[in-house]
């Protein structure tokens, strides 16, 4: 008879590395039409960034819409069946954004286009993270979920901030290096990276441990232990009980307000760098301040997963563990988003902005760790409705950021007493830098409601308590 092997296998690191390979994937597609909103803007024949507010709100508001159902459909049939669907269906629609502003026949592939293409694609986003969050609940024990969650998050949000880097090695070259592809081609081959990881994933990854062949006994029981629900079943989602959910919905509200400001950085912030502080599209300092918020909050996403696990190892106190990191996070950000409109150059916008962003992904990790807390087996559901929120927020903004740039320009035009197409370049960027201050000041606000949040988020009181294990 043989002896059960003391040290576990490893196999639950091989899928954090798929969930932080996927993860960079998600915003290397996100974060790209951002860096091409320039060409996007020449080729559909726009008069300014402003004009792509459609675009922008068109992804937020789908992957917002769709988080649930494809949540729900990662806790019902598991998260590799879910992940599998959704990765192939936006890499596709990664790949049709090459085609716009192409003209077939008599048609030509406008903003109409584009829009309704970012749309479908966000409808295929939509559900990576909860599905993530799902299983890496099937996957790591408790003590590691807070680090799990702060490595997908960072590593996404490194590929985040590599983007602009990547756009202009690939896309517009350097003085030292030309172009390799055109931006249609960009979009073409960041498509075939999806693809390919969809492949490898299905083949390799099971979900749960105990249907994985690579998997041990000691491994298995790691995972297990300081839980009771490993033989849990799928019994339908108390949806009454998590829509009513006090601390869940003050969960959502937290994460909605801080994504608000956060989506300045995906949107709107390259065009404002170029156009405000006239940083040109080919320089590689340039492409480190478009980047550099999203790498310091790659930053931030891995030292909150670190902090928030060492607290709970060192007192065992879960909703400090958890609340610690909202508050320093959310707090700085408010004090930086105040400090925006009268930073005097570009330096010292990055600095700022830079440190927004690092402590806004600081909270990060804690609260997807929060939404295993309190989700248990409906953990991806969960996490899909917090998402939804932030998509919704992100919806919002990236319309009410454009929204209120469009204003300004108007005002300005009317106190000229000129059409809007007949602004200077001068004119219109002092127009945008006035409406550009005024969204800094609502970023400040929602980011308080924010910290005010944590004060009422608890992850000791989950939406469903855990049943014993039945054998």
């Amino acid at each position: 008879m043989s002896s059960i092997p003391r040290s576990p296998t490893r196999v639950r690191r091989g899928v954090l590395l798929f969930a932080c390979a996927l993860s960079m994937i998600t915003y290397l597609d996100r974060v790209a039409i951002a860096s091409a909103a320039g060409d996007l803007v020449k080729a559909l024949n726009l008069q300014s960034v402003a004009d792509l507010k459609w675009a922008f709100t068109a992804f937020a508001l789908a992957y917002a819409l769709f988080e649930v159902p494809t949540g729900w459909m990662g806790d019902v049939h598991g998260p590799r069946r879910a992940l599998m669907r959704i990765v192939l269906w936006w890499s596709g629609f990664t790949v049709l954004t090459a085609a716009a502003g192409l003209q077939w026949g008599s048609v030509t592939l406008g903003l109409g286009f584009l829009v309704t293409v970012r749309l479908l694609f966000g409808m295929g986003e939509a559900g990576a993270y909860p599905n993530i969050t799902r299983a890496l609940h099937n996957w790591l024990p408790l003590q590691e979920r807070g680090r799990g969650q702060g490595l997908v998050w960072f590593f996404g949000k490194l590929m985040g901030g590599a983007t602009p880097f990547l756009w202009t090695l690939l896309v517009v070259g350097t003085s030292f290096t030309p172009a390799v592809l055109g931006w249609r081609g960009a979009f073409c081959v960041f498509g075939v990276v999806g693809i390919l990881w969809c492949l490898a994933f299905t083949r390799w990854f099971r979900d749960r441990p105990e249907q994985h062949p690579g998997v041990n006994v000691a491994e298995l029981e790691l995972i297990r232990q300081d839980r009771h629900d490993h033989h849990e079943h799928h019994h339908g989602v108390p949806w009454r009980r998590i829509i009513t959910n006090g601390n869940f919905l003050i969960l959502c509200l937290m994460y909605a307000t801080q994504a608000y400001g956060w989506y300045f950085n995906i949107t709107y912030l390259p065009q404002f760098l170029e156009r405000q502080y006239g940083l040109p599209n080919s320089s590689m300092l340039g492409a480190l301040y478009k980047g550099g918020p999203l790498l310091m909050g790659a930053l931030g996403c891995l030292i909150g997963g670190m902090i928030t696990d060492a607290i709970i190892r060192r007192t065992g106190d879960r909703r400090r563990a958890r609340r610690l990191c909202g508050w320093v996070g959310h707090s700085t950000c408010v004090a930086c988003f105040l400090i925006c409109p009268f930073v005097p150059n570009a330096f010292t916008f990055f600095v700022v902005v830079s440190l927004a962003a690092f402590c806004t992904d600081l909270t990060v990790p804690s609260a997807w760790a929060t939404c295993q807390d309190i989700g248990g087996r409906y953990a991806a559901t969960i996490g899909a409705f917090m998402n939804m929120g932030a998509g919704l927020a992100g919806a919002l903004a990236g319309w009410i950021t454009g929204s209120i740039l469009e204003h300004t320009i108007a005002a300005k035009a009317t106190a000229l007493g000129v059409a809007a197409t007949s602004l200077t370049a001068e004119q219109t960027t002092a127009a945008l830098l006035h409406g550009y201050h005024i969204n800094f000041f609502s970023f400040a606000a929602l980011y308080a409601v924010a910290f005010f949040c944590w004060f009422k988020i608890d992850p000791c009181q989950p939406i469903e308590p855990e049943r014993p294990a039945t054998t």
